[in-house]
């Protein structure tokens, strides 16, 4: 027979059942509070405490053009199309100059009169006037410009003196905290919204120093150049950009953290510009497989591509192919980072560099020098080529020559470039993976100067003896020279 056990709840004195439920709407009582603190019930005292600090700035531009016909579209070679060319050049209407005005935000960093805002707000703007929270009117002056960051100080005269915001730690900001923007969308001053911060570190190709704070608090035109604000007050960011198919606010907006901005901010009111730290290489980021190729057990750190002749980095014997892992004592923990720490290090600073190369972690030592306003982009020098021979190998799917006048010719190569020439490229076979063209020169191969196709046929039959499963090339192509990993693949 079956032992059955029943289920049954134990019994429990009378007060037990009265208590339980008290106990039960108490904690829930507590844990409803505890969750209020992290939820505002409202933003009307920050609100009503910063919109003080936050302008509207309208600029004015002066738009050369002409009114009237425009000529009629006609066939080329029409012999009605010098007739029609001349007739409307004689009879074209005098230029007209028009004024055009634009409207964006802004915030007041110093009492005496300094406002911060985006570049792009004030570019190409014969006229710039601040516009306060009680309307006042106040022409502006250009103290200075970072086109880089987008950021832009100005300076106004007022009658007194002006509520100026604090900067906050954007660093410790983290993922989901409120954060609320003030701005001037379509031109309506003074509009609060809030949101969230829905990610970090975004890069969205705005420039070398792309680090922006993401959030869903509403911000359209007009917005651009003003404060986002973190419960406490302070400015953790300046709102830039945002992502919108249909041009208002679909709930994504990038700002530029204060990290970023503040130092580019406390240059501008001091020198009028801002100097930044120059490497002098070309970086790309260290894939899985570029990692495994070079021997490093993690994908982290910057691979140099390239090291421009005269500049820091080959003063200090830096070598494409190099990959630094630490610059000035922080990790480099993503390519991207790099730069932002090369340029935030003070002009003249001498500074380890701990590279991995050759299997081996070594440390060179660079003097850092000012990055110019349009630095001179020069490629590294390549190794050079004999004679012109060709060969396929189809472990990589490509097939390569020698360069010689007619691949020159064909492919736009640069007179002094030397290697070996990509002339086919294998469809669904690797380097067809990897973006490799016809008219790519491939320069090394795991980190060995070619100049015949023979060269890379040794490299790949001693990588496949050695067990490795891919190979790291050098490639001079039309964006430059960039390191790819290809896999070999066995026939």
């Amino acid at each position: 027979m079956t032992n059955l056990v029943p289920v049954m709840a134990p019994v429990r004195p009378f007060w037990n059942w009265f208590l339980a439920p008290v106990l039960a709407l108490a904690l829930m009582a507590v844990s409803g509070a505890a969750d209020a603190k992290t939820v505002p019930d409202s933003f009307a005292d920050l609100a009503q405490e910063l919109l003080p600090s936050v302008v509207n700035i309208s600029t004015t531009q002066v738009i050369e053009g002409r009114a009237g016909m425009k000529l009629p579209k006609l066939p080329p070679g029409s012999p009605f199309e010098d007739f029609f060319k001349e007739f409307f050049d004689h009879n074209q209407p005098e230029k007209r100059s028009r004024r055009a005005t634009s409207l964006g935000s802004g915030f007041i960093v110093g009492a005496e009169g300094y406002v911060v805002t985006n570049n792009h707000v004030i570019q190409d703007a014969e006229e710039i006037t601040v516009i306060l929270h009680d309307n006042t009117r106040l022409k502006a002056e250009l103290v200075g410009r970072d086109k880089r960051t987008d950021i832009a100080v100005l300076k106004v005269k007022p009658k007194s003196k002006l509520t100026a915001v604090k900067f906050g730690d954007s660093d410790s900001a983290r993922v989901g905290d409120w954060v609320m923007a003030i701005g001037n969308p379509f031109g309506l001053g003074g509009t609060v919204t809030a949101g969230i911060i829905s990610a970090r570190g975004r890069d969205i190709n705005a420039g070398p120093y792309d680090d922006f704070i993401q959030t869903d608090a509403s911000i359209n035109r007009g917005n651009s150049g003003g404060p986002m604000f973190n419960l406490k007050g302070r400015v953790i960011g300046i709102n830039t950009a945002i992502f919108s198919p249909s041009g208002g606010s679909v709930g994504i907006g990038f700002a530029i953290p204060s990290s970023v901005a503040g130092p580019v901010i406390k240059q501008l009111v001091k020198h009028g510009q801002v100097r930044r730290g120059w490497l002098g290489v070309h970086i790309q980021a260290v894939t899985e497989e570029i990692a495994e190729t070079l021997g490093l057990k993690e994908a982290s750190g910057a691979l140099v591509a390239s090291v421009i002749p005269d500049g820091p980095a080959e003063k200090a014997k830096m070598k494409a192919g190099d990959v630094i892992l630490k610059f000035d004592g922080r990790e480099v923990s993503k390519m991207r980072r790099l730069p932002r720490m090369v340029a935030d290090t003070e002009v003249g600073k001498s500074v380890d560099i701990l590279v991995w190369r050759g299997n081996k972690k070594v440390t060179l030592k660079a003097k850092v020098e000012e990055l110019g306003e349009t630095p001179a982009e020069v490629a590294a020098k390549t190794p050079g080529s004999r004679k012109g021979s060709e060969s396929t190998i189809d472990a990589l799917g490509l097939r390569l020559s020698s360069i010689t006048a007619k691949l020159k010719s064909k492919y736009s190569l640069g007179k002094d470039l030397k290697g070996v020439v990509v002339t086919k490229v294998t469809e669904s076979g690797p380097a067809a993976e990897k973006g490799i063209r016809p008219g790519d020169v491939i320069v090394e191969i795991s980190q060995q100067e070619v100049t015949e196709p023979a060269d890379i046929e040794k490299k790949v039959a001693e990588a496949e003896k050695a067990g490795r499963k891919s190979v790291l090339l050098l490639l001079e192509g039309q964006g430059g020279l960039r390191f790819v990993a290809i896999r070999i693949t066995k026939g």
